[in-house]
C-alpha cells in the first residue's frame, strides 16, 4: 500500500463520516474557521480546534451558555406587524374593512399595528438551532441541556417556524445587541456542523455539484477566518473579498460593462516588513494533464494570479510592487508546495492536505505564510 493510500485509510478510521474523500470532522473544522463565532470574543483561541470531533458539543456548550445568559436577562423583543379587529383605535385604521364588516356598529374598529414580541426571527433562529444541535451532539447532558432551553424558548412564546438564512442577512444588529449577537454566531455554527451528511466517494475531491460548490464556499471563508484570527495578533492586515483596479490610461464608452473585475479572495498586509500576499483560493487539482508531459499547473490560474500582482504595480504603494502571489488549492493525501519568482513577484502554487489532522492543517496554513523564496521587497 502506498503511503497516499495509508494516509487516506488512516483518515477514513478515524473519522465518522465523509463528504466526498474529505473527513466530517475536517469540514467542521473549516467551518469552525469560516464562522463568526471563531471570530468573536477570543473564540478562535480556546482551542477548539484541537478536538474537531467533541466540536458539535463545544459548539452546543457555547449556544447553550449564550441563551442561558440572555434568558437571565430577558431575550431581546423586535417588532412585528399586525392585524386585528379590537374595541379601541390602534395603529392605523384599516376602513376598508371596518366598513365591509360594519364592525363600528359592533364598536369595534380593525386596526393595523406594531407591538413587542419575544417570537423574533433571531430568537426563533436560536431555538431550531438548539434543537437542531441537540440531535448530533455526543454527550446526553449537552443535548438534554439544549433540547431543554429549547423548550424555555418555546414556553416564553418563541414559535418554531425558523427563518431562512436569506431572512436572517437582513438582521440587523444595534449597539446593544452585543450579546445577542453572540449567540447568533453561535446558532450558525450549530446549524452548519448538522448541515454535512455521510457520503462516501470513490474519487478525490469527488462530490455532486451542489455539495462542491458549498465546500468550494466554505474553503475560501475558512482560509479567510482562520488568517484574520491568527496573524491579527501578528501585525498582519487580513482583507477578504477585495477588488483590485486596473490602472487604465484611456478607455472607450463601453468597457466598463464588460471590463472583468479582479476579485481577490484573501490579502494578506505586514506593513512593517513590507509584504503582501494575495491569496487565490481554488477548488480542484492543482495539476492538470498537459501537451506534452504528465502534470501541469493550469495556465488560466497562473495568468490570473499574474495580473492580480503586476497590474498594481507603478501604484506608490510599496506592499503592491512587491506583493507575493500564492494559489492554494485543496487536496486529499497530496502535498504540493513550488514557489517561482517572475518580474520580482514570488507565487507560490500549493495545497492543503483536507485528510490531514486539524493541527497538520493548521500548521501547513501557517507554513504557507512563510516566504518559500526572498522576494526583492522583503525584510526578513
Amino acid at each position: 500500500m502506498t503511503a497516499v493510500a495509508e494516509q487516506v485509510e488512516s483518515a477514513s478510521m478515524s473519522a465518522e463520516g465523509f463528504i466526498g474523500r474529505i473527513p466530517v470532522r475536517n469540514l467542521w473544522l473549516l467551518m469552525l474557521y469560516a464562522s463568526d463565532l471563531f471570530r468573536t470574543r477570543g473564540i478562535g483561541k480556546i482551542g477548539l480546534e484541537d478536538r474537531p470531533d467533541d466540536l458539535p458539543d463545544l459548539v452546543a456548550e457555547i449556544l447553550a451558555h449564550a441563551v442561558e445568559v440572555r434568558q437571565r436577562r430577558r431575550l431581546s423583543l423586535g417588532y412585528r406587524s399586525r392585524d386585528a379587529v379590537i374595541n379601541r383605535v390602534r395603529g392605523r385604521i384599516d376602513v376598508l374593512t371596518t366598513e365591509r364588516h360594519q364592525l363600528m356598529d359592533r364598536g369595534l374598529v380593525a386596526c393595523r399595528f406594531d407591538e413587542l414580541t419575544i417570537d423574533t426571527p433571531r430568537n426563533r433562529f436560536v431555538r431550531a438551532a438548539l434543537e437542531s444541535i441537540s440531535r448530533i451532539v455526543q454527550r446526553k447532558d449537552v443535548a438534554h441541556r439544549c433540547r431543554a432551553l429549547a423548550g424555555g424558548m418555546k414556553a416564553m412564546g418563541v414559535s418554531g417556524d425558523a427563518p431562512t438564512r436569506a431572512q436572517m442577512s437582513t438582521d440587523r444588529f444595534g449597539r446593544n445587541d452585543a450579546d445577542d449577537r453572540f449567540m447568533v454566531a453561535a446558532a450558525k455554527l450549530a446549524f452548519d456542523l448538522v448541515l454535512p451528511t455521510e457520503a462516501s466517494g470513490a474519487n478525490v475531491l469527488s462530490l455532486p455539484d451542489r455539495e462542491a460548490t458549498w465546500v468550494r464556499r466554505l474553503f475560501e471563508r475558512a482560509v479567510g477566518g482562520f488568517y484574520e484570527v491568527v496573524l491579527s495578533p501578528q501585525g498582519w492586515r487580513v482583507l477578504c473579498g477585495g477588488t483590485m483596479g486596473w490602472q487604465i490610461e484611456q478607455k472607450t464608452a463601453g468597457i466598463d460593462k464588460i471590463l472583468p473585475t479582479m476579485r481577490t479572495d484573501v490579502v494578506l498586509d505586514h506593513p512593517s516588513t513590507v509584504q503582501r500576499i494575495v491569496i487565490d483560493t481554488k477548488f480542484t487539482s492543482i495539476v492538470t494533464s498537459g501537451w506534452y508531459r504528465e502534470e501541469t499547473l493550469r495556465s488560466g490560474y497562473v495568468y490570473q494570479i499574474y495580473a492580480y500582482l503586476r497590474s498594481q504595480v507603478g501604484c506608490g504603494d510599496a506592499l503592491a510592487d512587491h506583493a507575493s502571489g500564492l494559489l492554494l488549492h485543496p487536496a486529499i493525501g497530496q502535498m504540493v508546495d513550488e514557489t517561482v519568482l517572475i518580474q520580482g513577484h514570488a507565487i507560490r502554487f500549493a495545497t492543503v492536505d483536507l485528510t490531514a489532522t486539524p493541527a497538520d492543517i493548521r500548521a501547513q496554513l501557517l507554513r504557507l505564510c512563510e516566504p518559500s523564496l526572498k522576494s526583492p521587497g522583503s525584510q526578513q
